[in-house]
């Protein structure tokens, strides 16, 4: 019996010596994950702490974890942020889910509510790793089901169901990105300016409606950033949109970006930029201009702000929108561009008659470096119509 016993001691040690390193060993891998995530974080000009781990293995949690922004003291407390599905990948990690947990903050008079927001199919590439997008947080999803702000006890604005989804650059293929809300609102009532508020109760806005609608691509190889759809539609008034399509915006663009911004960011109040500023304009000399849009889809908008001015000025509302084809010409001839003078008239004379759609156009005939579009802007603003081979068109589909 004896021998027995002594034998089961030994055995009962063995096992607990084993699974307590193996405890040890899984609780090492979440600290190393963790880490690793706040290595990526911090080359995003991100600080990220936490007070403990707990948990083990394939799913853990970070407790009192809190961001803060280079040049920001203030910490955004988050408190707990969970991972759910961790395991190795390539010397790196690969995450099924992180989501936080609630969060909420009050200042100035204003709170701000949001849901749990989880991000799925994270990649935390091993340091030094040759992937494209290895100094980057890079996921395949978010979610986020609501974002609220009140102002005293009366919403102000909220917005449901944001989601956004990405596939990562392989190869030749560029990365390609979709984003959007199912629906915002915003209480307009909350204006103080007296001439906006009165606008809006006029045209009956006090309370509006939306959607958000994005997408695009972006190839890390050659910096080629492309956003297709940039769209924010208000129900009963219309959808604003962008499009552009530009270069230069590498990988290694990004990491100066961020290091100049640490720096500014570590500056003291009220001290010399000056050397920045010459840097940052270095940076924008390697940004290049492909294309770029504004489009304006009407939804009824366009009449009631004809009839709101119509009213205040006791016309006709057909009598505003002939003044406005009028002036017109005169306000255009400044741009010292007799065909897109004619153009803009065109496109103002056709869309007040019928609105549907307005749209600006620019297709330079060769890409234009952003510092060269400042240059102009600031030294001969009338000069960058045509550089940027800008057009404007009315009523036409997409």
């Amino acid at each position: 019996m004896s021998v027995h016993r002594h034998l089961f001691s030994k055995l009962a040690l063995s096992t607990f010596l084993l699974t307590s390193a193996a405890f040890a060993a899984q609780a090492q891998d979440a600290t190393a994950v963790a880490d690793r995530l706040k290595q990526l974080v911090s080359q995003q000009g991100m600080d990220v702490s936490w007070s403990s781990v707990t948990g083990s293995g394939s799913a853990f949690a970070l407790e009192g974890v809190s961001f803060k922004a280079a040049g920001n003291p203030t910490p955004m407390n988050i408190g707990k942020l969970s991972f759910d599905g961790v395991s190795e990948d390539n010397g790196g990690y690969r995450i099924e889910s992180i989501t936080t947990d609630p969060y909420s903050t009050t200042e100035d008079g204003a709170t701000i509510e949001i849901s749990p927001f989880k991000l799925t199919g994270v990649k935390l590439p091993a340091a030094g790793s040759t992937d494209p997008i290895a100094n980057l947080l890079f996921y395949e999803g978010a979610e986020l089901a609501s974002f609220n702000v009140k102002m005293g006890d009366k919403p102000a604005f909220s917005m449901e169901n944001f989601t956004a989804e990405l596939t990562a650059p392989a190869a030749d293929k560029a990365m390609e990105f979709t984003a959007g809300a199912d629906k915002f609102s915003a209480d307009l009532s909350l204006v103080e300016d007296p001439q906006a508020k009165a606008a809006i109760e006029a045209m009956g806005y006090q309370n509006i409606t939306g959607s958000l609608d994005f997408a695009g691509s972006w190839q890390p190889s050659d910096g080629r950033m492309a956003m297709s759809t940039y769209d924010i539609t208000v129900d009963g008034a219309g959808t604003f949109g962008m499009t552009f399509d530009f270069g230069g915006y590498t990988l290694d663009f990004i990491k100066a970006m961020q290091d100049l911004q640490k720096k500014m960011a570590e500056q003291p109040a009220g001290g010399d930029n000056s050397a920045q500023g010459l840097a940052m304009l270095g940076l924008m000399q390697q940004l290049v201009l492909n294309t770029a849009s504004i489009r304006w889809d009407d939804d009824s908008l366009t009449n009631k702000a004809v009839d709101y001015i119509a009213k205040m000025q006791n016309m006709k509302p057909e009598d505003i929108k002939n003044q406005a084809k009028a002036i017109v010409p005169f306000l255009t001839a400044q741009l010292n561009n007799p065909e897109l003078s004619a153009a803009i008239t065109d496109a103002v004379t056709k869309y007040l008659d019928d609105p549907q759609s307005l749209e600006v156009s620019a297709e330079p005939a060769a890409p234009v470096p952003f510092s060269q579009i400042a240059a102009a802007g600031m030294a001969n603003p009338l000069d960058l119509t045509k550089s940027l081979g800008v057009t404007v068109s009315a009523n036409e589909d997409e």
